[in-house]
């Protein structure tokens, strides 16, 4: 029996009677076609207010530190609580980004550095610094920060656009031109910078250029600068991504690579670039946003449509650089980053699912009454740890509750004696907890974060999104065609099959109505058309691994 398979994801060009198809969608390339993407999973509290740009550190410990930022703050995820700490310097808001911008991050050795082009470079000391403060030597307000070779290098300068300014050679906070291979460079062409890849060299981005920088030590010019491409540079600067010292971005000429030894690529000609260049709302940079996916050899890239009224992002293309294969994804959020989870420890497990404590006082009876934020789900008689108590430190410890109303607890068998001063929690049970045992670890890999536009941290761990693959469209130039049926090649228990038909080229398809796999395997199906197309459906939550294409029945119409 005669296969059509599921091929390569192909929607700038037409799929008649070819070996692609121009619609899949929450899939990922595979060789023999195409696997589950898995939804996000909540994982945090949500931030105060839109992020704008994340990151994640590694300690000496290899324990994991968090970042984000918004228009005005930077906060750090507190591993224990998973909620967002206001880390902002002096508590303060910062001057606004610029609406088309976000936070840049970087690490050099055991500092964070974070940049946007309103505000100095910022600076937090992991393991030391309670909130970030002004980078030291007085380096230059800058919209994007990278780290080249030993040299934190900055772009996108507010003062010198067109200017690419680095650091002392492992000195960070070294600035002044001439100082320890600290310097600058003012390039001739090209237009402003718009970020800089970093590594053991550089990639430049400008408005109309692509250069390389590479240090050159014991040479006369610290930083050598030759220019990869004339008249290809990015209107996305934070598109730009570095996987394993390969570099992929989205240029002026569409979804390029860029190898280690500067030889450019085009990924996305004839493939996807037409169809992104006709979707994207190209007035909102700042969403447009490249991810690599830990684990994988799949680069993200997030980006917002012109028809989309959310706040963030709504769409996303996957590419696979080893199969040289895209599919789309619709994902809504405001962040997505490659973003090691931070490690829990058992001792940390009784703060999951806690609710927080408020007040304490005296129930009248001479025992401990707190005041929480919910009894819901509590029964008098429970046992329940309390800690962290402020003040009133008698209540912490296991304690037998009565519930008095839907905010307040009595600790039976306790003795009130000292007055509430702050803090406290119901320690959560461990039944109800949302992280995997799996997750509980002192350092981890890195996984896909993203920041929904509810302003949670999760991760793609859920359960899978409903999936949709297309054949390519087949006709028979001037002859009807009889669809009887298909056969799903999937190990997908649960799957429903559509025919899509058209009479014309000039019309769109119409689809039948779907019909559910039975129990040989078969979608049937009654379609006499002169284009036709198989489509399969599997539903959210649906547990599979591989779609490689269909089996059909067909026979010329009019024939029995």
């Amino acid at each position: 029996m005669a296969t059509l398979g599921f091929g390569e994801y192909r929607p700038d060009v037409s799929s008649i009677n070819q070996g692609h198809t121009d619609t899949v969608l929450n899939v990922l390339p595979r060789g023999d076609g195409y696997g589950p993407f898995l939804s996000h999973s909540v994982f945090t509290a949500a931030i105060a207010a839109q992020a704008r740009g994340m990151f994640f550190a590694r300690n000496s410990d290899g324990s994991i530190t968090v970042f984000a930022g918004t228009s005005t703050r930077l906060y750090q995820l507190d591993n224990t609580t998973l909620t967002w700490v206001d880390v902002s310097k002096g508590g303060s808001a910062y001057t606004a980004l610029s609406s088309s911008a976000i936070w840049t991050f970087a690490q050099f050795n055991s500092v964070v550095i974070a940049c946007q082009a309103n505000t100095v470079p910022q600076a937090f000391t992991l393991g030391s610094s309670s909130a970030f403060d002004d980078l030291g030597g007085s380096p230059p307000q800058a919209a994007y920060v990278a780290v080249v070779n030993r040299f934190v290098v900055l772009s996108g300068l507010q003062s010198y656009p067109r200017r690419v300014q680095w650091s002392g050679l492992n000195a960070i906070t070294t600035w002044t031109s001439g100082v320890t291979y600290s310097d600058s460079q003012d390039l001739p062409d090209g237009g402003n910078t718009r970020g800089v890849v970093g590594g053991e060299f550089g990639v430049i981005f400008q408005d109309s250029a692509i250069r390389r920088m590479q240090f050159s030590p014991g040479a006369d010019i610290i930083f050598q600068i030759d220019r990869l491409a004339r008249d290809v540079g990015t209107a996305f600067p934070y598109s730009v991504v570095d996987a394993d010292g390969v570099v992929f971005a989205h240029t002026t000429k569409g979804f390029m690579m860029i190898d280690g030894s500067g030889a450019m690529k085009p990924i996305g000609k004839e493939r996807v670039d037409r169809t992104f260049a006709e979707a994207v709302d190209d007035t909102t940079p700042q969403l447009c946003i490249g991810a690599p996916m830990p684990g994988s050899n799949v680069i993200l890239w997030a980006y917002r449509t012109e028809d989309y009224t959310g706040t963030g992002f709504n769409a996303v293309l996957a590419y696979d650089s080893v199969l040289d294969r895209w599919s789309p994804v619709e994902l809504e959020g405001w962040a997505l980053a490659s973003l090691a989870k931070p490690g829990l420890t058992l001792e940390n497990l009784d703060t999951i699912n806690s609710v927080a404590i408020t007040g304490a006082a005296n129930n009248g009876s001479g025992l401990v009454r707190l005041t929480v934020a919910t009894t819901a789900g509590w029964t008098t008689g429970d046992l329940k740890t309390i800690a962290s108590v402020g003040g009133t430190t008698e209540a912490n410890g296991n304690w037998n509750i009565t519930v008095v109303d839907g905010t307040h607890i009595d600790l039976q068998l306790s003795t009130y004696a000292n007055a509430y001063t702050s803090g406290g929690y119901v320690a959560g049970s461990v039944d109800a907890l949302t992280v995997s045992f799996d997750d509980i670890t002192t350092a981890t890999l890195g996984q896909l974060g993203k920041i929904d536009e509810d302003g949670f941290l999760g991760y793609f761990t859920g359960a899978v999104l409903e999936a949709t693959v297309e054949t390519a469209e087949q006709s028979a130039v001037n002859r009807r065609t009889f669809v009887s049926g298909v056969y799903p090649l999937t190990d997908a228990v649960t799957v429903y099959g559509s025919i899509g038909r058209r009479e014309n080229l000039q019309a769109a398809p119409t689809y039948s109505a779907e019909v559910a796999m039975n129990a040989e395997g078969r979608c049937p199906a009654r379609v006499s058309t002169r284009f036709a197309r198989a489509r399969l459906r599997i539903p959210a939550g649906e547990s599979w691994s591989f779609v490689t294409g269909v089996n059909p029945e067909f026979q010329d119409a009019g024939k029995r």
